[in-house]
């Protein structure tokens, strides 16, 4: 067992000592989007890390570590094979382009902030793993329903997007199949979905109110910062009309069916 101040420090630590060697590695790829790959693996370390040393019920630390060490591994395997050896995505290469000489300084604390996000959506993690109460059927069923819905979503949609890419007569073209003909972003809603698997592994804990925050934040991120926005602008850049049509008809955000298009009825 580790004191949850000391817990907090070591991870503190961790994630900034981490996106600071990642920066410089940035610096000599000329990719930035490790940052990615980083922030999904950062969490579940740190997420295993306090359920490890905590001394909450040993059940709950069990289960929200196989939880969020699970959904980590998945989603940095994913990343690491869409970035690692690749060109730099598109909303990275503009952020250097629009930033030109200053790109590094401004990239290195854009790295720090993705440090502090990471070990804040580990932050439930930690309240988890020191809840003394004896898991019980609800919750547990509760939290293993929910991760499930949410990661095998995520899971559906990026096949989905993988297999409509891979196709060369895809190219310039947007998908409108499976998950995302129901939602422009099925990726970040069951992603979204996924977060609140670990509220009801919280309740009656201290501190719980945390891993409720943490799915709101994510919505708003999600919709008006670092998800919808930049994406859809960079999906507007690429493919023009056609993803104009998509916004008419598909819902943006959570999975319902699609309207007909405004300019073709």
């Amino acid at each position: 067992m580790i004191h949850p101040a000391l817990q907090i420090l070591l991870g503190l630590l961790f994630v900034v000592g981490l996106m600071s060697l990642l920066w410089f590695i940035q610096r000599r790829t000329g990719n930035a989007g490790i940052v990615d790959v980083a922030w999904s693996g950062a969490i579940g370390v740190l997420g295993m890390f306090f359920a490890a040393t905590a001394a909450g019920d040993a059940n709950r630390r069990l289960l929200v570590a196989s939880l969020i060490g699970l959904w980590s591994l998945r989603l940095t395997v994913y990343l690491f094979r869409r970035v690692v050896g690749h060109p730099e995505e598109g909303r990275y290469a503009t952020l250097r382009a629009n930033w030109g000489e200053d790109a590094d300084r401004r990239f290195f604390r854009f790295y720090q902030m993705q440090a502090m996000a990471a070990f804040v959506f580990a932050l439930p993690i930690l309240v988890i793993a020191w809840n003394p109460e004896p898991l019980s059927p609800l919750p547990f069923a509760a939290s293993v329903g929910l991760w499930f819905v949410g990661v095998g979503g995520l899971s559906l949609a990026d096949r989905q997007l993988e297999r409509f890419k891979s196709d060369p007569d895809n190219a310039g073209k947007t998908c409108r199949e499976g998950l995302w003909h129901y939602s422009r972003h099925p990726n970040y809603f069951f992603e979204w979905i996924h977060w609140w698997a670990y509220l009801p592994l919280a309740a009656f804990a201290p501190y719980w109110w945390i891993a409720l925050a943490v799915p709101l934040l994510l919505l708003y991120f999600f919709l008006f910062v670092t998800g919808i926005p930049p994406t859809e602008a960079q999906a507007i850049a690429s493919r023009g009309e056609d993803y104009r049509r998509y916004q008419q008809t598909t819902s943006a955000f959570v999975p319902w069916f699609p309207k007909r298009s405004m300019t073709h009825p």
